[in-house]
């Protein structure tokens, strides 16, 4: 999510956010894979405004030039040195490579197969996990992946593949392509992918459809969810789509349209979306119908403040319903280690229709996720199974 800002020229083929905290921290991951030219040539664009790295490094006078190769590395372990305990402090943490293939479904069941799809708002690759048992009809799951993450590597860190596999039900997981975000983040701060038949929910609703068409595809038990700005995206889109999702999951995400552009976004990330649902036009369409929501978000996550799952609750209208809370303060064989608070939230019928998951202890990642799998905590508790048993719950009603 702290990537979100980045520009791409098209000109240049290069990124550059106008933030250096955040353009240093991009110098940073791409130290860590290695690629020296092109993170110093970010960290000069950075210090100097210019296009260009032509910016030479200053040495003592009367000394030998040092060779550029070396000076590569000298301005690079310098910046990332300095930058380090920033970059902590914030909660930025480096994820693992992401595999480009092969790696959600590894050594596994059933199939994953690469597709692509076309709106007219546009296209997208996605990867599609078909059991090899499936239930008829069977429950499809829409995964939406975090910043600098890919469709392997979001199956691989959730493990939902492996459930999937169990349960019989297929789970897709939509592509963002570097073309239309150079960090691959949903843009869920853009007023033109925040409604319906426009832009990304098009494309998601769109690629929703063609699957549901080419399998036994239950439509009753349709979800999705979604990682960071994954999360956020899941939920402007099922608040887009309240006739195509019967619930929704965010982890570690934010309310729908509670953005408006880059500022508002950083602002809602910061400390909360302010004056979220204190004005009749702010931010995406909101069904006129409670969607059934689960929140997951940990307490220590500073990339995205807890506050916005308050602020999700309350969009669900959450205190309009029955609160009951759990405290979970030790592991067990079903949730994981770290302590946690579960509230559940009930209609006037009984029916659990909010779920809030609070975890101790966590940062910004896939609580119980696996190691495999980037922005993951594999302490736990299990977001994937947690979700499924959520979504198990509900059913779209039958339109007529």
């Amino acid at each position: 999510m702290s990537d979100i800002f980045g520009k791409f020229d098209p000109k240049s083929g290069k990124r550059s956010s106008g933030d250096p905290l955040s353009d240093l921290a991009e110098a940073t991951r791409l130290t860590g894979l290695g690629r020296l030219e092109e993170a110093t040539a970010l960290i000069q664009r950075t210090l100097t405004g210019r296009s260009g790295s032509q910016t030479p490094t200053p040495h003592r006078h009367g000394a030998a030039e040092p060779s550029p190769a070396l000076r590569v590395r000298e301005v690079v372990e310098t910046v990332v040195r300095g930058i380090a305990p920033v970059l902590k402090g914030l909660g930025h943490r480096q994820p693992a490579p992401a595999p480009e293939r092969g790696g959600g479904n590894a050594g596994g069941p059933g199939a994953f197969l690469p597709r692509s799809h076309a709106v007219a708002a546009g296209s997208r690759d996605y990867k599609l996990f078909v059991p090899s048992s499936p239930q008829a009809p069977a429950p499809l799951v829409v995964m939406l992946h975090g910043c600098t993450q890919n469709p392997d590597d979001f199956a691989a860190g959730t493990g939902m593949n492996v459930l999937a596999e169990r349960l019989g039900l297929f789970v897709a997981y939509p592509a963002q392509s570097r073309s239309a975000h150079p960090q691959k983040c949903w843009k869920w701060y853009d007023p033109s992918d925040q409604s319906r038949e426009s832009g990304e929910p098009a494309i998601i609703a769109g690629i929703t459809r063609a699957i549901m068409e080419a399998y036994p595809i239950d439509p009753a038990r349709v979800y999705i969810a979604g990682m960071s700005a994954g999360g956020a995206a899941a939920l402007n889109i099922a608040h887009a789509y309240p006739d195509l999702y019967a619930a929704v999951g965010v982890h570690s995400g934010l309310a729908a349209g509670c953005a408006r552009d880059l500022g508002s976004a950083l602002m809602a990330m910061q400390v909360g979306a302010p004056g979220l649902g204190t004005g009749p036009n702010f931010g995406a369409p909101v069904a006129n119908k409670r969607i059934p929501t689960i929140v997951f978000h940990g307490m220590e996550d500073n990339t995205v403040s807890v506050r916005n799952a308050d602020q999700i609750l309350a969009q669900a209208e959450a205190a309009g319903l029955t609160a009951s809370a759990e405290r979970f303060e030790g592991a067990s064989d079903r949730f994981g280690g770290h302590p946690f608070t579960r509230t559940r939230f009930t209609d006037r019928q009984g029916r659990v229709v909010v779920e809030d998951w609070r975890i101790r202890g966590a940062g910004h990642a896939w609580s119980g996720g696996k190691p495999e799998g980037s922005y993951t905590d594999p302490e736990g508790p299990d977001a994937s199974r947690a979700m499924l048993d959520f979504f198990a719950e509900h059913t779209l009603a039958k339109s007529h």
